[in-house]
Parts: structure tokens; sequence; C-alpha cells
């Protein structure tokens, strides 16, 4: 019986090194086991792919979207449009109950999640609305992807 255990015990690591060696692309505190769906309140737009709600600051799953003027830091390779458009279009969209589904945090502190609204998936919409580029590195667990693929190609 210990043996069994033992045997199940190594194999489980080894899966886990396997799937990290292979290039998984994860924030740095995704932990798919307790992510969390609920409602949040007091919601404000920081940029279009960045929203605040009750203090808590929440960065979308798997888009980018046109900086605003000075916050595209010197050789990154920003998201291309008007980033005041970008804005005003997540503002359209973030009505009624909002939903969340957070899955981690980013390097900067903020909640990683896809938000939801009466206007449906926040990151898709962005991105059917030409506001934002897919970024699939960004979405774990393709979370985006799967909602809307024809969107997040």
């Amino acid at each position: 019986m210990r043996r069994a255990a033992n045997v199940l015990s190594v194999l489980g690591l080894a899966a886990w090194l396997g799937w990290i060696v292979g290039g998984a692309s994860i924030p740095l505190t995704l932990s798919p086991a307790s992510a969390t769906t609920n409602v949040v309140a007091n919601c404000t737009v920081t940029d279009g792919d960045t929203v605040r709600c009750s203090g808590e600051r929440i960065r979308l799953l798997g888009i980018d979207t046109p900086e605003l003027p000075g916050h595209c830091r010197i050789g990154r390779r920003c998201a291309p449009g008007d980033p005041y458009t970008s804005t005003q279009s997540l503002e359209d969209a973030l009505v009624g109950a909002i939903h969340i589904h957070r899955v981690g945090k980013d390097h900067y502190g903020r909640t990683l999640a896809t938000l939801s609204s009466d206007k449906g998936d926040l990151s898709c919409w962005q991105l059917q609305h030409g506001q934002a580029i897919y970024k699939a590195k960004w979405d774990d667990g393709g979370l985006v992807q799967r909602t809307c693929p024809d969107a997040a190609s």
C-alpha cells in the first residue's frame, strides 16, 4: 500500500514537472482549484483591459488593449489602436450585474479574471469590437478562447 502511494506521488510530480517544462504559461499565483466566480460591485474602467471593483484592481484575461499615453514601456510592443476608444468600449459593456471568475494575480498585484456583464464576457466584447488583441499566452486555461473562439483567433 505504501509503495503504491509512493509510485503515485512520483508519477504526479513527474506529470507536474512535464507540464511546467513543456512551457505552460501561468500567472504568478494561478490556482484553478481555488478559482471563484461571484458578483462584484462599484466597478469603474481604468483602461481598455483593466477595471476596479470596490477597490480591487482586475486585469481582463487573454487580451491586450492600446495603452494610455505614457504607459507603453520602452521596448514593449503595445497593442495598436486608440486607448480612449478602447476604454469607452469597455465602459459601454460594463452594465448590469458584473460577474467575476478569478484565476490568480499578476506581477503588479492585480486580480487576473474574466468579467461578464449583461453584454457578455468583457474580454470577448473588446475583441469582437476591435478594441483588443488576443494574447494566447495571457489566456490562462484558455478561458477566453473557449468563450469566444471566433474572436480569439
